[in-house]
């Protein structure tokens, strides 16, 4: 029987950050609060935001198109929008391919 993996949240990069850098845990909040809002910002702006050895989020558009409903087969326009999308670097996929999973 296998367990789901587990989630990194917010409060756990905060704790990482506390643990690491021995600042408060309210600045601690505060640094991964505002790095994560200055992400979406520039995302919202239409930058592309590239984190060195980890990776790039960039906004894409995507004009409108015909789709169908899956569930009934009918045709249905889906409307223009705007994507994130992501590419890891090669560090990040080299790492990722080479941990080992404990169980």
């Amino acid at each position: 029987m296998t367990t789901a993996p587990s989630t990194l949240t917010r409060a756990d990069l905060c704790e990482a950050v506390h643990s690491e850098l021995g600042l408060s845990r309210q600045e601690c909040s505060g640094l991964v609060e505002r790095t994560l809002e200055l992400i979406v910002e520039s995302l919202e702006a239409g930058e592309t935001v590239k984190l060195s050895g980890f990776g790039v989020f960039q906004v894409r558009e995507k004009r409108a198109r015909m789709g169908r409903n899956p569930k009934t087969g009918e045709p249905a326009a889906i409307n223009p929008r705007r994507v994130i999308t992501f590419r890891a670097s090669q560090i990040m996929k080299s790492r990722v391919h080479d941990a080992v999973v404990e169980a």
